[in-house]
């Protein structure tokens, strides 16, 4: 057996296509585009890498890009204040804070001046309230994007075994909220979990969502289980050559698991298509009887 392969590079690509079309009979309506701007701080390479992507993105579907970028030594006063003009132009529907920010920085407190109704990645704490609630809403990209990518391919959860793997409020809370939304019977295990080789064994769904090269190997995965790999490492072979690897032994599950995400090609690539839904969600929601997207959930 040899799991095929839930490729999100090429469900993003369709994605973007659909969404660039419904920008055209938005824009047409409402006489500008949506709006997005993603805020960064320093010259973190990888960070740099993700807000080329989304701004590329935006280009593809018809999103206006507002991006600004600070010195590394930037104060909390000075993004304050940035995110509360944002909050009040008209032409920024998301707004987005790229992590990690330099360790001088209040990550939590910054998120929450994002307007709820601006709050692009879905983190602010009246939007996860929305998802524990069941209350449609922004729902956290990556998560987002994961449940979207298992509907695709058809893979049904309603009383399934689904393991998170993490606990952080990025990805495994709210994709634990997501799978308990969708009827899946929901564990949630972490670096203190005792036996993780067993409980994730007992999935039917594993989620990695730690940031651990090779965290999950062969043994560790139910035969024909359906895998998720959330993990993004960069690492360096013996050549100097980088490359990007997941959670997951990619080689050694292959011929165990049902269905596996590659990285990269997999939950990455949905990711960004989940932030440019959610904005355009966002500015749709401006405009009476504005054509309704749903919330990506």
């Amino acid at each position: 057996m040899t799991a095929q392969l839930l490729d999100g590079k090429a469900l993003a690509q369709r994605m973007q296509a659909e969404l660039a079309q419904q920008v055209k009979v938005l824009q047409a309506n409402h006489k500008r585009p949506p709006g997005l701007a993603v805020l960064m701080v320093g010259d973190n390479p990888a960070s740099a890498a993700y807000v080329r992507n989304k701004e590329r993105a935006c280009t593809i579907v018809g999103i206006a890009s507002y991006g600004k970028h600070f010195p590394a030594d930037a104060t909390q006063a000075e993004l304050e204040q940035t995110i509360h003009e944002l909050n009040q132009d008209d032409r920024v529907d998301g707004i987005l804070v790229q992590l990690p920010l330099p360790a001088h920085l209040d990550s939590v407190a910054l998120l929450n001046q994002i307007d709820p109704d601006k709050d692009a990645d879905g983190l602010h704490p009246y939007n996860l309230g929305r998802l524990v609630r069941g209350e449609p809403g922004l729902r956290s990209c990556t998560p987002a994007g994961v449940m979207r990518l298992l509907e695709e391919y058809q893979i049904d959860l309603s009383g399934k075994q689904a393991v998170v793997i993490g606990r952080s409020l990025l990805v495994g809370k709210p994709i634990a909220l997501l799978l308990l939304e969708a009827d899946a019977t929901v564990t949630i295990a972490h670096s203190r979990s005792h036996d993780l080789g067993a409980i994730a064994r007992s999935a039917d769904i594993l989620i990695a969502a730690v940031g651990r090269q090779g965290l999950i190997t062969p043994e560790m995965v139910k035969p024909g289980a359906v895998v998720v790999d959330v993990g993004i490492n960069r690492i360096t072979d013996a050549t100097g050559k980088s490359r990007l690897v997941g959670d997951v032994d990619f080689e050694a599950v292959q011929p165990v698991a049902g269905y596996l995400t590659p990285v990269p090609g997999g939950v990455g690539a949905m990711t960004v298509t989940m932030l440019l839904h959610n904005t355009i969600w966002s500015y749709s929601q401006k405009f009476a009887g504005s054509v309704r997207l749903n919330s990506g959930t």
